[in-house]
């Protein structure tokens, strides 16, 4: 059986980090869901520096990964998850209040594998985080990991 991969969150709102944590639970995945609250901390564990330095979960299977960030914002984040040969196959979904166009096209021509506007509904944002969920951590197929990245 392959290895369950953690989900990591990043999310500074306290509000939309306690609804999508309660909705990733309805869903029932057996994935960690690892929370950090600012795009510093996010490029900490992905390269295992800090805080995160011995950290002994495998990369994630899924970022959520939120666009407006204290300290490095989501875009920058994006910029260097999806530049490193070691982590541009790990999926990010961008999961934004933003409604801007310049913030979809920047996301995708980053590379950004889903841009995911929050609903403003409760309903419906829990029902969007269950489905992010289970897409991204029961699912999608990755790649094969290969020597070297």
């Amino acid at each position: 059986m392959p290895e369950l991969k953690p989900i990591l969150l990043v999310e500074d709102n306290p509000k939309d980090l306690e609804l999508t944590l309660a909705a990733l639970e309805q869903s029932q995945l057996a994935n960690e869901v690892v929370v950090v609250r600012d795009g510093a901390e996010a490029l900490d564990f992905l390269y295992r520096r800090g805080a995160h330095e011995n950290r002994n979960t495998s990369d994630p299977a899924v970022v959520l990964l939120d666009l407006k960030l204290p300290k490095v914002d989501g875009l920058e984040v994006l910029e260097k998850v999806k530049s490193d040969p070691r982590l541009k196959h790990t999926p990010v979904v961008m999961l934004t209040s933003s409604r801007e166009e310049s913030d979809l096209v920047r996301s995708y021509e980053l590379g950004v594998n889903a841009f995911v506007v929050k609903p403003v509904g409760f309903r419906e944002f829990f029902d969007a985080i269950q489905d992010l969920g289970v897409f991204w951590a029961i699912l999608n197929e990755p790649p094969p990991r290969r020597n070297g990245g």
